[in-house]
C-alpha cells in the first residue's frame, strides 16, 4: 500500500532555485534578477538540468568528469554546482561511499569562509554569502545514512533545519518568492526528519513535528496534504479514530477544487476502507481518482492491490499493466514494478519468462537509477 508520507531524493529534488546562494546582497531573489536562463548561472546548468529530469545519471557523471578533466568551469561557485550534481547522479546509482567521497572533498566543510562569495571579491563584487547550493546541504545531511550511520544525519537534518528556519525570518525580496522558496525548503527539511524516525517506528517525534509544521503552514492547500500526512502517520501508530478525524477535516480545510485536492480526499476515504479490510469500497474511490487523473500512480497501484485482496488477479494485473503503457513515466517505480511481479507470481506458472520481457522493457525505458532487481528475474 503506497501512502503520501516521507521525501526520498528525486529529480524534483533538484531545482534551478535549490542551486541558488544561501545569502546575496541584491534585494531581489536572483532569479528575477540577476541571471536570465540556467546557463547565465553555471556553465550548461540547462544541460545538466535537463539530464537530471530525465534520470541520465550516467551521462552527468562523464559530463562533470569532462568539465572537471578540461577545466571547463571558471567561476568558484560552478565547482560547487557540479559538485553537488555529481553527488546527486552517485546518490542517484546508489553509489553512496563514491557520494560520500565526492563531499569529503570539500575542505573543511560546506560552511568553510572559502566557499563565500566575499572570499572572492574579483568575481563576485557587492555579493555575500555562502555560494553552497542548498541540495548540497540537504545531500550533506543525507548521506551518513546511506552508508550506515543514521544518528549522524538526523543531526544533520536538525542543524539543516535550524538553518533554515534563520533563512525564513530575515530571507525577504520584494517578490515574496525568496521567501516561499526556504519556507519549502523549511517543509522538505521536516519532511525528510519525519521519514527517517518513521523508519524506526519513532512515532512521537513524528507527530510533533507534522503537528508543528501544520501550525506554521497558512496555505490552505498544503495544509490538507499536511494533516493527510498526520492521518497516515496515526494510521502507522494503530490510532484509527484519530486518523480518521484527521481525513475528515481535509475535506472542508481546502477551498481549491483541484483534481489534486479532490482525489487527496478520496485516496484519504480509500485508505480507511482498506484499513477495514472493505476493498470494493476502496475500488470505488480510487477508480474516482483514476477518472480525474489516470496518471495517478498511488490510486492505480493501490487499486491493484485491493483487487488482489479480492481475488481478482487477472484485473489488478491489466491495472497496473495499462498504467505502465499507459503513463510509463508517473508508473514506472521500484513498488510499482514489485507489485506487478509478485501478481505474476500468483497467477501464472510461466511467471519467470513474463517477468523477463518486463525486465527487458524497462532496461529500454527506465531512467539510469531504476533498481532492476525489483523485478526479481
Amino acid at each position: 500500500m503506497e501512502e503520501d508520507n516521507g521525501e526520498t531524493l528525486n529529480t524534483n529534488t533538484i531545482t534551478p532555485a535549490d542551486l541558488q546562494p544561501a545569502s546575496i546582497s541584491t534585494p531581489d531573489h536572483p532569479l528575477n534578477n540577476a541571471f536570465g536562463s540556467l546557463n547565465d548561472i553555471c556553465y550548461e546548468l540547462s544541460s545538466l538540468q535537463d539530464l537530471a529530469c530525465r534520470g541520465s545519471w550516467k551521462t552527468i557523471l562523464d559530463k562533470v568528469a569532462r568539465a572537471r578533466t578540461q577545466s571547463l568551469l571558471s567561476k568558484p561557485h560552478e565547482h560547487l554546482i557540479y559538485l553537488s550534481y555529481n553527488t546527486i547522479a552517485l546518490t542517484k546509482l546508489r553509489r553512496f561511499s563514491d557520494a560520500v567521497t565526492e563531499l569529503d572533498s570539500l575542505e573543511n566543510g560546506i560552511d568553510n569562509v572559502i566557499y563565500t562569495y566575499e572570499n572572492y571579491p574579483h568575481h563576485y563584487p557587492n555579493r555575500y554569502g555562502s555560494m553552497a547550493p542548498f541540495s548540497l546541504r540537504w545531500l550533506y545531511a543525507e548521506l551518513p545514512s546511506r552508508v550506515g550511520n543514521r544518528q549522524e544525519t538526523l543531526d544533520r537534518f536538525y542543524i539543516l533545519l535550524h538553518f533554515v528556519r534563520e533563512k525564513t525570518k530575515t530571507t525577504k525580496d520584494s517578490s515574496g518568492m525568496s521567501d516561499d522558496i526556504w519556507k519549502k525548503r523549511e517543509g522538505l527539511v521536516i519532511n525528510s526528519i519525519i521519514s527517517h524516525h518513521l523508519s524506526h517506528k519513532e512515532f512521537g517525534v513524528c507527530l510533533d513535528l507534522i503537528k508543528d509544521l501544520i501550525k506554521r503552514d497558512s496555505n490552505s492547500t498544503a495544509r490538507a496534504v499536511l494533516i493527510s500526512k498526520l492521518g497516515y502517520i496515526q494510521m502507522q501508530l494503530g490510532d484509527l479514530e484519530g486518523a480518521k478525524g484527521s481525513f475528515g477535516s481535509v475535506e472542508g480545510i481546502s477551498t481549491e477544487e483541484t483534481v489534486e485536492m479532490k482525489n487527496l480526499v478520496n485516496r484519504n476515504k480509500a485508505l480507511m476502507f482498506m484499513v477495514g479490510k472493505d476493498y470494493v469500497s476502496a475500488v470505488r474511490e480510487y477508480q474516482e481518482c483514476i477518472d480525474r487523473d489516470d496518471s495517478d500512480v498511488v490510486a492505480i497501484n493501490n487499486k491493484a492491490l485491493c483487487l488482489m485482496y479480492l481475488r481478482d488477479l487477472s484485473d489488478s494485473i491489466k491495472v497496473l499493466e495499462s498504467a505502465l503503457e499507459r503513463v510509463p513515466t508517473a508508473a514506472l517505480n521500484e513498488t510499482f514494478v514489485v507489485n506487478l511481479c509478485s501478481m505474476y507470481e500468483l497467477a501464472y506458472v510461466n511467471h519467470t519468462d513474463i517477468k523477463k520481457t518486463l525486465s527487458n522493457w524497462i532496461a529500454r525505458v527506465a531512467p539510469d537509477d531504476f533498481d532492476s532487481s525489483s523485478t526479481r528475474v
